[in-house]
């Protein structure tokens, strides 16, 4: 089940520093960022195995959530935000602004063998 983790920030007044650190379930073996969305959706899919960890670095994005027991939708408009998605959550990402970032650990190497584009019934 997708669940909504708070990143610990530090804040002064040179700034914000959010660490990632001993947060994140699963090592991770593939980093890669999605921006310059126009309206289009994203995602659309769940996995066999891979576990993921979205962060949106910059701007918002809308992540819908399906686990076959619950949907939901979660705002990530703030880079200490990290929503976990387990391998059995059909997500899709939407509703970019402009200056969105949205940045995604996984913890495996891409396989296209791990997709399931068919959401639930």
């Amino acid at each position: 089940m997708a669940s909504l983790l708070c990143l610990k920030t530090f804040t002064d007044k040179r700034g914000n520093l959010t660490v990632i650190e001993k947060i994140i379930p699963f090592n991770i073996k593939r980093i890669f960022y999605i921006y310059g969305v126009d309206n289009s959706e994203r995602g659309g899919h769940r996995h066999k195995k891979t576990i993921q960890a979205a962060i949106c670095l910059k701007g918002s994005c809308r992540i819908f959530n399906d686990n076959n027991k619950i949907q939901e939708e979660f705002l990530l408009d703030s880079p200490d935000k990290c929503l976990l998605l387990m391998p059995d959550d059909w997500h899709k990402m939407y509703d970019f602004t402009h200056d969105a970032i949205l940045m995604v650990l996984a913890s495996e190497f891409f396989d296209e063998n791990d997709y399931i584009f068919e959401p639930y019934r």
